[in-house]
């Protein structure tokens, strides 16, 4: 494909709460075995991107850990393969990324000292599955200078979370609102964009020197009258993970066989990093109905609508229902799980009780691991 990638990876988010304390929102575990930054490289690697760059700031620790082998996303090769971007300070520069357009900015020399005429950025916190060849085509036919990935968001409890586009017949985009306290429509950007590789140059540079930082106000929204940029519909299915209901709101749509054959069952996959552990046991006398169950996992309790990640432990006669466990947690005998996120690393004594009220999810983190 005649394009490299960008992932925007490093946004500080206080919206996911105590599970954004330690890690990035790139690297939030999904649908069990998965983080969200797969669907991201996923995608790009699926579409024939060889060459991705993932731009990171925030808690990037365990994101960059995640990201140690290239292998398991196919960039492990000669030409192109995946570059991992953080700050550093040079003798003309000591900022942080201050904004999605400077991230670019200070890393400008991956897309100049690159050939690929297209440029593809995508965010690392969408849950997605989109061929970008078939949105550069798009591209190409509309002549367009910046091609947006939108969707049509049915959830209005949502809709001030992203940028709204309205578009003429012909999906160009003529207004765009970057989250509105009153939205007028529902076409809402996903934050993926094409846009040719000597143009996104040509804007960076500009606001560059113009001290101007973000990429959607100061190149979506400044440009918009300028440029032609175009509205790709994205039909399927998306999610951002960048709040805590819908972060919850999306595991648990992974629980409906029909997303989940969507993403996992039909090509071309989604693929993540692969842990060498046995398949889950589940101990004779427990249940386990409409959950998510990944390797590693022992059970020995009830387990209802439910996601369990790798390596948890469930005590004898617990319940756990509709509830999300991250990685490496203990869950004694005779707990009550409900309605609840327990974060990683946890270790609830025998006899814990949890339970959120309906529509209200509590979060255990690691530091309440003597929680009961």
């Amino acid at each position: 494909m005649r394009a490299l990638g960008i992932i925007l990876a490093g946004g500080k988010n206080e919206r996911l709460k105590d599970l954004s304390t330690n890690r990035a929102l790139a690297a939030m575990p999904v649908a069990g075995s998965y983080r969200s930054i797969d669907f991201a490289l996923s995608n790009m690697t699926n579409s024939g991107v060889s060459k991705v760059a993932v731009v990171t700031q925030y808690n990037s620790r365990s994101l960059i850990e995640h990201l140690s082998s290239s292998k398991w996303w196919d960039f492990g090769r000669k030409h192109g393969g995946l570059h991992v971007f953080t700050p550093y300070m040079t003798n003309e520069n000591s900022f942080w990324y201050r904004g999605t357009a400077d991230a670019i900015y200070q890393n400008l020399s991956y897309l100049k000292n690159s050939h690929e005429p297209y440029a593809i950025i995508a965010q690392g916190d969408g849950v997605v599955k989109v061929d970008y060849s078939k949105v550069l085509q798009y591209h190409i036919e509309k002549r367009a200078d910046i091609t947006m990935v939108c969707y049509e968001e049915k959830n209005k409890r949502e809709l001030n979370r992203f940028g709204i586009a309205t578009v003429d017949q012909d999906n160009r985009i003529i207004e765009f609102e970057e989250k509105p306290i009153e939205p007028e429509g529902n076409l809402v950007s996903t934050g993926m964009y094409i846009i040719r590789r000597r143009l996104l140059i040509e804007l960076i540079e500009s606001c560059a020197k113009e001290e101007r930082h973000d990429f959607v106000s100061d190149v979506i929204v400044r440009y918009r009258k300028q440029k032609k940029i175009y509205a790709y519909i994205h039909e399927g299915y998306w999610r951002s993970i960048a709040s805590l209901e819908s972060y919850f709101e999306t595991n648990m749509d992974f629980l409906d066989k029909s997303i989940r054959d969507d993403f996992f069952r039909k090509t071309p996959n989604i693929m993540s990093k692969v842990e060498d552990e046995p398949p889950v046991k589940i101990n004779y006398g427990s249940t386990v109905s409409n959950s998510l169950c990944s390797s590693g996992s022992i059970i020995n309790g009830n387990i209802e609508d439910s996601i369990l990640f790798r390596k948890v432990f469930i005590g004898n006669n617990s319940v756990v229902k509709n509830a999300i466990i991250l990685n490496d947690t203990y869950i004694g005998d005779h707990c009550h799980i409900e309605n609840a996120i327990i974060d990683s690393h946890c270790n609830l004594e025998e006899g814990t009780v949890v339970k959120g009220k309906e529509n209200e999810i509590i979060i255990i983190k690691t530091k309440d691991s003597s929680y009961k």
